[in-house]
């Protein structure tokens, strides 16, 4: 199926808590002197960080923040730092869609796994994908990994992804 990123999903960023006197989406300006006022979605739109320390990390000309502000604290998340670690978010993302567009070619058949109460997981064709959403490792399924959201060795921990062949 079809694989959707949304803004800053590849980098892990979290929503933003956006200060009301910076917000410009269009619910927060028809509603805020309003008795319910929507906050609005400019907290999942904080321009992308690129590099460097500090804001606008890379975003635009100058030091000036952009029209939404950049939290102080996204030095460690901006491109330029996730492209350095080869265990960013970044690097796993790549990593994914790399290993899917190999995988483009598997039959359309899925199969549906149990692999306990807190896990997810599926078989097609060769790729087995399995995503634990519980606290507790689980035993990983046979096969190669292809790609993982963590460390796994015989086991799939908490809170951890894996595709596998």
């Amino acid at each position: 199926g079809s694989a959707y990123l949304y803004q800053g999903e590849e980098l892990g960023l979290e929503q933003v808590d956006v200060a009301p006197e910076h917000r410009t989406d269009p619910s927060w300006l028809r509603t805020k002197d309003t008795d319910a006022p929507e906050v609005g979605r400019d907290g999942c739109r904080v321009p992308i960080p690129w590099s460097g320390s500090a804001p606008p990390y890379g975003f635009g000309p100058g030091d000036a923040q952009p029209w939404l502000p950049q939290p102080a604290d996204w030095a460690d998340v901006t491109v330029a730092a996730q492209e350095a670690d080869p265990r960013s978010t970044l690097a796993f993302y790549r990593r994914a869609l790399a290993a899917r567009r190999t995988l483009l070619g598997s039959p359309s058949t899925v199969e549906m796994l149990d692999l306990g109460a807190d896990v997810m997981a599926f078989r097609r064709g060769d790729l087995t994908v399995a995503l634990n959403c519980g606290t507790a490792p689980v035993a990983l399924p046979e096969g190669e990994v292809v790609t993982a959201s963590g460390p796994v060795d015989g086991e799939l921990p908490g809170d951890t992804a894996v595709w596998l062949r």
